[in-house]
């Protein structure tokens, strides 16, 4: 059998966005699935686009979210006399010929169709020009395209997709597309064929908008005498309301760096990315990455498209809820060892990271990050909710802070009360501490609850968090009893 090889080829005109990402994420699954070869190449051929700094984009965000390449990355410019040789190949071979009509006439002739409410297709006017009048015009320096010449008759041409099945398009229903521009560069349809057969790319996987290049590209290859690739289209991702999620029309939301900037954990990005025109007969939704590369097909792709529920402007869920979701289950699940570096990250970005830490506080650290991470959702979440096990000065949440302390006056006495009996304690365990706060509940003829959701938001300044007794102990006897006997100041 022929070796796989697919290719992931992004244009670098700004970040990587989660609509390529998932491209090159679903080449690098099938290539992974089959033992080929995934390669990098960059279509630069933009150059009034194109950047260094989008390039390294790109390549940053493919390394962070784990896409390895084989080969590449390969310089779509620098093949540009190959795609002109191409062309120049299937004018000999008379595949293709100069068309020297002008915009003005070009633009005449839509104007025309536009009356007659037709559409326009370019009419062949220079297709059959005999040699002579192509040599005079030559001559004289008159500018030219050079235009594929599609097949006549009553045919059509036909390939399959692993998504979409057989599809068909009649040769009456493509016109003579340009493949060379006036100014001799290649335009994509041409290019883009040519180094999918010099890189000897097996199976061609990309977005469904690329599907109206397909017909052209089959018949490229064909002129060319080469054998076609396998082709899969994947469904468009949409936004809530139905448009094609891009840069232009999303910004920064669509951005893979703007998830990394979050909190997102690569796996956890890429999980839910590929479930965005993907899914098992089973609607997994959670795998490992060997889980996932043994499940991946082509055929799994759907055809429906896909919706990514954009909320950039909510505070809580900024982006799609699956996705936050999906990163949930692995920031709460994955081994406490592996998530230390990511946290370690946030509390050095945030100034509030200690030496000590990982020195002589390491079972501490690995304590508490387990303990607080079950109702987190992203890395930030260690820093905006969980500041203060880590740090002295943290933000407590007003609300919270309303209902569950400044509603209750008496708490102006009773939790820095609550310290003096909690200070003698030489062990600070959770059992005992629970001890103290229910037997001075009892004393004070209170609901237990009163005091312990008084300290909680005293304590950490939220109003939820994981058991009290053991949020406590591992906030330390010491930061405990100032952070009550500091309660007054909160009624001021």
């Amino acid at each position: 059998m022929e070796d796989v090889r697919v290719r992931f080829p992004p244009s670098p005109t700004g970040y990587l966005h989660i609509g390529g990402a998932r491209t090159a994420i679903y080449n690098w699954l099938h290539a992974q699935k089959t033992g080929g070869k995934l390669i990098l190449r960059i279509e630069d051929t933009d150059v009034t686009r194109s950047t260094e700094e989008s390039i390294r984009g790109i390549l940053d965000g493919l390394q962070w979210l784990g896409i390895d390449w084989d080969e590449g990355p390969y310089f779509q410019s620098a093949y540009a006399e190959e795609h002109r040789e191409a062309a120049q190949t299937l004018l000999t071979t008379g595949h293709a010929y100069r068309c020297f009509c002008t915009q003005e006439e070009l633009e005449r002739k839509r104007e025309e169709a536009r009356k007659k409410r037709e559409d326009f297709q370019y009419d062949g006017n220079c297709r059959n020009l005999p040699p002579d009048e192509v040599k005079r015009r030559l001559a004289e320096g008159q500018p030219y395209v050079i235009r594929f010449k599609v097949p006549t008759g009553p045919g059509a041409v036909v390939f399959e997709d692993a998504v979409y099945g057989v599809l068909e398009k009649r040769f009456r229903d493509i016109e003579d597309f340009v493949i060379v521009r006036s100014n001799g560069s290649p335009l994509y349809v041409l290019s883009n064929a040519v180094d999918d057969i010099r890189d000897r790319i097996t199976h061609v996987i990309r977005g469904q908008d690329h599907l109206a290049n397909t017909p052209k590209q089959v018949l490229i290859y064909q002129a060319l005498g080469v054998s076609l690739p396998r082709f899969a289209h994947m469904p468009l991702t949409l936004d809530p309301q139905k448009r094609k999620i891009s840069k232009r029309a999303h910004g920064e939301v669509v951005a893979v760096q703007y998830y990394r900037e979050r909190g997102f954990l690569s796996w956890a990005l890429v999980n839910f990315l590929v479930l965005l025109g993907w899914s098992t007969p089973d609607n997994r939704e959670i795998f490992s990455k060997e889980e996932l590369i043994e499940a991946f097909s082509l055929e799994g792709i759907n055809r429906a498209n896909s919706v990514f529920d954009i909320r950039k402007d909510d505070p809580k869920f900024f982006t799609d809820p699956k996705a936050l979701s999906i990163n949930a289950h692995y920031l709460r699940t994955m081994p406490v060892e592996e998530l230390l570096p990511y946290v370690q990250a946030e509390l050095e970005a945030a100034s509030i990271w200690d030496p000590s830490f990982t020195e002589s506080k390491r079972s501490w650290f690995a304590h508490t990050v387990d303990l607080i991470r079950s109702r987190y959702h992203t890395t930030k979440d260690f820093v905006e909710l969980g500041r203060a096990y880590f740090a002295d000065q943290f933000p407590i949440d007003e609300k919270a802070l309303n209902k569950n302390v400044l509603k209750h006056e008496n708490l102006r006495a009773w939790l820095p009360l609550l310290a003096g009996r909690l200070e003698p304690l030489e062990k600070f365990t959770p059992d005992l501490v629970e001890q103290v706060i229910r037997t001075l509940a009892e004393e004070l003829d209170i609901k237990a609850g009163i005091l312990i959701n008084g300290v909680r938001v005293a304590v950490t300044g939220q109003g939820k968090g994981p058991g009290l007794f053991e949020v406590l102990a591992a906030v330390d006897k010491e930061r405990v009893v100032q952070r009550l006997r500091n309660v007054p100041r909160l009624f001021s």
